[in-house]
C-alpha cells in the first residue's frame, strides 16, 4: 500500500489528513476579496490588514458606509467557524455576514484570521484570539496603527463574537482575557456574542444522542483538532466542567444564540442556563430558532429566521 494513501483522520468534504502528515482540505477553500470601494449589497467597505505582524494577526476589516469624521462605532471582533480546521475571514459565507453585520449595527467589524488544526492544534487558536483582543485594543487608541479603528473604534464596546468553533473561541479568549488583562484596558470586554457555539462533553446532555458512533465522531473530531492533549470534558470545550473558572469570564453580557436542530443545542441551552448558576454576575441572553439546523444563517443568509437572528445580535452589539 502506498503509506501516504493512509488516513490518520477523515470527515468526509471537510478534510482529510493522512498519516504522513499531509493535509487536504475540501471545505472553506473558496475566497472573495475585500470590497475597497463599498459592498454592492451593504455599502460597507472592507479591506485586509496585518493587525500584529509580530503575533501573526490579520484580519479583515469592515466600516459602515457614510461614517461621520471622528464617530465613535461598537467593535465586534469575530472568529469565523470550520471545527477549528477550515475556513478564513475571507470565505463568501463569512465576508457576506461580516458586512451585514457591519451595515446592520452599524459597527466596525475585524473578521480576524487564526492558525488552524490539526497544523496547529489547540490551544493555538485560543492564543490567537487573545492576541486578536490585544490588537484591537491597541489600534482603538488615538494612536492606533489601524486608521479605521483609531477614528471609529470604541475600546469600551467591543464584543467579541463567533460562530461554532469561532463561538467556542470567544469564550474561551474571554476567560483568558479575565485572567492576565491588557494594561491599560482591564480584563473585561462589553460583551461576547456565542452563535451555535461548538461544546461537547463525555456525557450526554439532555436529548442529545447517546448513539456511540454519533457521539464517537465529535469525540474523534475534538481529540484531532487539540492534538490528543484535551479530553472531552476539559474546560475548553466543556464549560460546565469547571464553573469555578466559568465565573471567571471576562466580559460583561453574553448572548448565546442556537438552533433546535444544532449539533449543540443542548450544549447552548445548559450555557445559558449554568452561567447563571456558575457564580458570573452579567447579563445574559438566550435565543433559539425552532426548526433549523448548525448555523444556517450562514448558507440560508437571505431567510426570514436569518434576519430575525441578525437582528437579536445586531440589538445585542448595539447596546452595548
Amino acid at each position: 500500500m502506498d503509506v501516504d494513501s493512509e488516513l490518520e483522520f477523515d470527515m468526509p468534504g471537510v478534510l482529510r489528513m493522512y498519516k504522513t502528515g499531509r493535509v487536504e482540505r475540501f471545505d472553506g477553500t473558496d475566497t472573495v476579496p475585500p470590497s475597497a470601494s463599498g459592498d454592492p449589497a451593504t455599502g460597507v467597505f472592507s479591506k485586509d490588514v496585518e493587525l500584529d505582524q509580530a503575533a501573526g494577526i490579520s484580519a479583515r476589516l469592515y466600516l459602515p458606509p457614510s461614517v461621520e469624521p471622528g464617530k465613535k462605532l461598537p467593535v465586534v471582533l469575530f472568529f469565523h467557524g470550520g471545527a477549528f480546521m477550515v475556513h478564513t475571514a475571507a470565505s463568501p459565507l463569512y465576508h457576506r455576514y461580516a458586512a451585514s453585520l457591519a451595515a446592520a449595527v452599524p459597527a466596525v467589524v475585524v473578521s480576524a484570521n487564526y492558525r488552524l488544526a490539526p497544523e496547529h492544534p489547540v490551544p493555538a487558536a485560543y492564543d490567537d484570539a487573545l492576541a486578536a483582543i490585544r490588537a484591537v485594543v491597541a489600534a482603538c487608541r488615538p494612536d492606533g496603527a489601524e486608521p479605521w479603528l483609531s477614528a471609529h473604534g470604541d475600546p469600551s464596546r467591543i464584543i467579541v463574537a463567533g460562530d461554532s468553533a469561532g463561538a467556542n473561541m470567544a469564550h474561551n479568549a474571554a476567560i483568558r482575557l479575565r485572567k492576565e488583562g491588557i494594561e491599560g484596558f482591564g480584563n473585561k470586554v462589553n460583551g461576547i456574542v456565542l452563535l451555535h457555539p461548538y461544546f461537547w462533553g463525555e456525557e450526554p446532555l439532555g436529548g442529545e444522542s447517546t448513539e456511540v458512533g454519533y457521539r464517537g465522531s465529535f469525540d474523534r473530531t475534538w481529540e484531532f483538532v487539540s492534538g490528543g492533549k484535551f479530553g472531552t470534558d476539559h474546560p475548553y470545550v466543556n464549560p460546565l466542567a469547571s464553573p469555578e473558572e466559568w465565573r471567571q469570564l471576562g466580559a460583561g453580557r453574553v448572548l448565546v444564540t442556537t438552533a433546535e436542530h444544532c449539533w449543540f443545542v443542548e450544549r447552548a441551552r445548559a450555557y445559558a442556563e449554568g452561567i447563571k448558576k456558575c457564580g458570573w454576575d452579567g447579563e445574559l441572553e438566550f435565543y433559539e430558532t425552532k426548526d433549523e439546523q448548525h448555523v444556517f444563517f450562514l448558507p440560508k443568509h437571505d431567510g426570514d429566521n436569518a434576519a430575525k437572528e441578525l437582528a437579536v445580535v445586531t440589538d445585542f452589539v448595539r447596546r452595548s
